[in-house]
């Protein structure tokens, strides 16, 4: 079943046969970059697992992008974050991750765009926030494209998936 369709894309709830392609592009060192590297099969099945319990549990998450044949292509949507131990505090945060060959085709925007207005229209989410590190140019171009407004007062670090700390940058939903 399609939950959201764009001009040229699919936002799709997540079944078990998108987790070989989700899986490939958590480990591609490129896509991995500002996340600390690729993640092994045993991280990725976590967070995989971590979007479909969203959204059984919230009624939201990422979701798993396809062009109109089927083609896996990533991920886009909100994801509640409830844990009083982020630095932010319980929060929505809009996001998305695609494969490489998907880069520069506006696919992310086009994605986010729609996630981020399913979760506040449909779902009736207010408050919601994007962060990316310093060095990911692509996601701060997205971001504002997607009319999201830097706010540095919320800036924040946490311990990161290697030996340094983790920046990010937050953006807030007008």
């Amino acid at each position: 079943m399609n939950m959201i369709e764009t001009e040229r894309l699919r936002l799709r709830h997540w079944r078990e046969d998108h987790f070989e392609a989700f899986a490939a592009m958590q480990s591609d060192p490129e896509v991995m970059a500002d996340q600390g590297g690729p993640a092994d099969e045993t991280r990725s099945r976590e967070k995989f697992e971590r979007y479909r319990r969203a959204e059984r549990e919230q009624g939201i998450a990422r979701w798993a992008v396809e062009n109109p044949d089927g083609l896996f292509l990533g991920y886009a949507g909100v994801m509640p974050r409830l844990s009083e131990d982020h630095p932010l505090g319980p929060h929505h945060e809009i996001g998305w991750r695609f494969i490489r060959q998907a880069w520069g085709k506006g696919y992310a925007t086009e994605s986010a765009k729609a996630a981020l207005t399913h979760a506040t229209g449909y779902a009736g989410i207010a408050g919601i926030i994007a962060y990316t590190s310093p060095d990911n140019f692509r996601s701060q171009a997205v971001m504002s494209r997607l009319g999201l407004i830097r706010e540095p007062t919320r800036d924040f670090s946490m311990p990161g998936l290697t030996d340094r700390e983790w920046r990010g940058l937050v953006w807030v939903a007008p």
